[in-house]
């Protein structure tokens, strides 16, 4: 995708490093880096938008256990380009006509899918079926259904599949689901997550209904979905939604802005916002003996964040690299992955349920 505004999604989602002369604390790395590097895995990405050349196809230049081993496009000028820059030979170059010959090729042992999200499901499975692992991009699918059918292709397949849920790998977020699940300052009293951007002028496949099914809340309102999930440690039971909209001649098929509350077992409630009009990336919690904040929180890299003890700092880190590392590692030692398809199965519960409450109101229970 390409945006041409400058307050692009690109742009809004990509912030500076931290500055020289911070002090810097170690990151608490999983095991899985401790682990002593043997084979790199191949892994072929499957589109080849703003995300894979922008962030993806970079990480892949800094990962320590897979490589840029092949694309799939169906513009032959990326090919061309793509392999003139990368080096990737020929016979690792597909389109979406042949990509079921991949299955021959033992070069490739993983498929990154990230297409638009009504492509989601047809390239996953197609991949499972040739016998390659997969990650695919979030949103998981279009609906519950798809991702279900997803999840039982993998398997049956016996592929492992994992959803590109970057935070998972990333130290501050790594700490918010510390301090929040072990309640190290306290039960939480409070949880509010914010996520947006003021969206251009520029029409594309996101803000297509059949391309993306929805807009802010699928794109920017399941980072909010996942922090108070990981924060809290539970599943929410119900949901409370309300939407704005201000510009309906540019989204007049996806939502522009939406405020929903999530209610947890015992009663605890999460506010969360998502926006494609409004420039937001907050996490922030209180707590029974204080509270912690990350600010920016949600982007790529540059966050911020601290408690009612002081600062956090981590050492600064490739998201995208980590994520791919770490699940190139699950497949080579054959252990779960930490974001499976079941995680992003229930983000996709929570946002079906999101999306009652918009059509008809009121408070709408996860079925």
């Amino acid at each position: 995708m390409k945006n041409t505004h400058p307050f692009s999604r690109r742009s809004f989602m990509r912030l500076a490093g931290i500055g020289a002369g911070t002090l810097i604390l170690s990151s608490v790395w999983p095991a899985w880096a401790k682990t002593k590097p043997g084979k790199k895995l191949g892994i072929a990405l499957v589109g080849l938008g703003g995300y894979s050349s922008g962030q993806l196809a970079p990480a892949l230049q800094q990962t320590q256990h897979c490589y840029l081993a092949g694309i799939v496009t169906g513009t032959p000028s990326k090919a061309k380009d793509w392999a003139k820059k990368y080096n990737i030979p020929q016979n690792n170059i597909y389109n979406y006509q042949n990509f079921d010959s991949i299955k021959d090729n033992p070069d490739i042992d993983i498929v990154y899918v990230v297409l638009p999200v009504s492509m989601h499901k047809e390239f996953t499975i197609r991949a499972a079926k040739a016998g390659k692992h997969v990650i695919c991009e979030k949103p998981m699918a279009l609906n519950v259904a798809d991702c279900l059918e997803m999840i039982n292709v993998c398997k049956k397949a016996n592929r492992m599949l994992s959803i590109g849920y970057r935070l998972h790998f990333d130290p501050y977020h790594q700490e918010v689901m510390r301090l929040g699940q072990q309640k190290v300052l306290g039960a939480l009293t409070s949880l509010e997550a914010a996520n947006g951007f003021r969206w251009g002028s520029t029409p594309t496949w996101r803000l297509k209904k059949a391309m993306s099914g929805g807009g802010s809340l699928m794109d920017m309102g399941i980072y909010t979905i996942q922090a108070a999930r990981y924060t809290t440690g539970e599943e929410p039971i119900a949901v409370t939604a309300q939407q704005e909209k201000t510009r309906p001649d540019l989204f007049n098929e996806v939502d522009e802005t939406v405020f929903f509350e999530l209610e947890f077992p015992g009663g605890f409630k999460a506010q969360c916002k998502s926006s494609y009009n409004n420039n937001w990336s907050s996490l922030k919690a209180a707590t029974q003996r204080g509270g912690f904040e990350l600010s920016p929180s949600f982007y790529y890299n540059g966050l911020q964040g601290k408690t009612t003890k002081g600062p956090l700092v981590y050492q600064p880190m490739n998201q995208q690299a980590a994520q791919m590392d770490n699940f190139a590692q699950c497949v080579a030692l054959r252990k779960p992955t930490r974001v499976p398809g079941e995680e992003g199965l229930k983000d996709m519960k929570v946002i079906e349920a999101i999306y009652r409450s918009l059509d008809n109101g009121g408070r709408r229970e996860l079925v």
